[in-house]
């Protein structure tokens, strides 16, 4: 039986059937992400003539957010991209992990851009060292980081539950109950939840080691 690390290390993109992703953003700007093999090609698609949609299109800024510590929070694009939102809480670190998402005020703030798939089959360990780093970073120089994704439901909780797991040494369902707390809406998909059980199973593992040798 191969452990999760095994499988990460041999994971291909040409093994990913094609995908097609998109994302539109509140001024009616639509991104398509298609994955095919080992290629990702991203495109923009004009916005649909203006005809009755047949609902109301929530077109409302989601600006929560949650503090998992008072210098790292959690939050979508729409913070990301509202100033006085950033500056009201006092935002001087951007870790970026949504996909076609820019910088918005690359001259105001310190960003780390990761694009990462919001995919069951899509590998998130190896990018939380680089995500680790980077909130280590914002807290030793007496900043605080915001964590977004592109709708902050399943790869920013992801990546800031990988960091309290990481960096903090708490269990998975800990690190989880705390971005719960900060942010009632977080879901990370399916595959984000096993590899960040894997690490849970890790530790517990290497604990347990430390324990046999004392």
């Amino acid at each position: 039986m191969h452990s999760l690390a095994e499988e990460i290390r041999s994971f291909s993109r040409a093994r990913l059937k094609r995908q097609c992703t998109r994302v539109t953003s509140l001024s009616g700007r639509r991104i398509i992400e298609t994955w095919k093999g080992s290629v990702v090609t991203t495109v923009e698609e004009p916005a649909p003539p203006e005809t009755a949609p047949g609902y109301v299109p929530d077109t409302a800024w989601d600006l929560q957010v949650g503090a998992i510590r008072p210098d790292l929070l959690l939050g979508c694009q729409d913070a990301a991209h509202h100033f006085d939102t950033l500056r009201k809480h006092k935002v001087s670190h951007i870790l970026n992990v949504a996909f076609g998402v820019d910088e918005a005020f690359p001259d105001l703030f310190v960003y780390k851009t990761l694009s990462i798939l919001d995919r069951p089959d899509a590998p998130l360990l190896p990018h939380l060292d680089e995500c680790c780093r980077f909130i280590r970073q914002a807290r030793r120089e007496k900043g605080v980081v915001l964590v977004h994704s592109n709708a902050g439901v399943s790869r920013a909780p992801a990546v800031a539950i990988g960091y309290l797991m990481t960096c903090e040494r708490r269990s998975f369902d800990s690190a989880l109950a705390c971005v719960l707390a900060a942010r009632p809406a977080a879901r990370p998909n399916p595959g984000f939840v096993r590899q960040l059980r894997s690490v849970d199973a890790d530790q517990n593992q290497d604990q347990n080691q430390d324990q046999d040798q004392q």
